[in-house]
């Protein structure tokens, strides 16, 4: 069999893998049996005439050929997907460029960027969804996102093993807050002693990451009064005085009403680093107008609130 013979299918099913890790993943989310999702990559592999992904016990990993076709995959299925919008009649966009996000990078820098990027290159259309950091990885190296903001804690590892090594730009970096009701004792100064902290109820992230609310240094097992991914009703919850968390300082411009966010002093430093990650090799000139806006906004955004 030839490469040639590959369906489309299967080029979507194996994109969809490289992208989201397990098959288990890529099946949910294509309404598909795992074992159908298993024959498609077995077809492929058999067309390509090598292995395409390493099978692991935390889900996949693409081998170099697999790197291969994700990306040449993900372009055929763009073009393919281009002509059935023309035959349809839809018009084209001038520039669509494809941008993946941490989730409160989502509420304050992404829609900066967009909108000063509206202002200046309205010829130029960006796709955008929200993600975790192995997620983005993934989407960056099938080839299906161009750029993606990650959020990097110390020691600042590198965010895979993969090669080529992803290129990435620090666009800021800056002390993680914790937010507070403005009427609580810990906000009547301009920061909190890491002491302090202990005994406090906390607002969370989801069952098994705890990390993400919870301040780092904190040297006793936390009291999580609530759990929650979304921002807003982390903020929310503090403002109503069901607990305190921790935000990063982006956030800061955008607290809702009585809500307080405060640098910690003492202890190690949990300072968080601002990403913007791509594949190395040279950019398009919209994906390079996304990356300008992305930086300038990063720049311009006040540290704290």
């Amino acid at each position: 069999m030839a490469f040639g013979d590959a369906s489309l299918t299967a080029l979507r099913v194996f994109r969809e893998v490289a992208e989201r890790g397990t098959l288990t993943a890529a099946a949910a989310a294509l309404g598909y049996t795992q074992s159908a999702v298993s024959r498609q990559i077995a077809t492929l592999e058999r067309a390509a005439g090598a292995e395409l992904l390493q099978r692991r016990h935390d889900g996949v990993r693409l081998t170099a050929a697999g790197r291969v076709v994700a990306r040449r995959a993900a372009a055929v299925i763009d073009q393919i997907d281009a002509t059935a919008r023309e035959l349809a009649g839809i018009p084209e966009e001038l520039a669509s460029v494809r941008l993946g996000w941490f989730t409160s990078a989502g509420t304050w820098l992404v829609p900066q960027a967009l909108a000063e990027l509206r202002r200046t290159h309205p010829g130029i259309t960006v796709v955008g969804r929200e993600g975790s950091t192995p997620a983005l990885v993934r989407a960056l190296r099938a080839g299906t996102i161009d750029l993606a903001l990650l959020a990097s804690a110390p020691p600042y590892r590198p965010p895979d093993s993969e090669t080529p090594a992803l290129r990435l730009q620090v666009l800021a970096e800056r002390s993680l807050l914790v937010a507070v009701p403005a009427d609580h004792p810990l906000a009547r100064g301009e920061y909190i002693d890491v002491d302090d902290l202990r005994g406090r109820r906390w607002i969370a992230g989801p069952r098994g990451d705890y990390t993400m609310g919870v301040w780092p240094g904190v040297d006793e097992r936390p009291e999580i009064a609530h759990t929650t991914r979304d921002w807003l009703a982390k903020l929310q919850l503090v403002a109503a005085g069901c607990g305190i968390t921790t935000v990063p300082a982006g956030l800061g411009a955008i607290l809702p009403p009585g809500v307080r966010a405060l640098p910690v002093r003492g202890g190690a430093d949990e300072s968080r680093r601002l990403l913007l990650a791509r594949l190395p090799h040279p950019l398009p000139e919209p994906v390079a107008r996304l990356a300008t806006a992305l930086r300038t906004a990063a720049v311009g955004t006040p540290a704290s609130g």
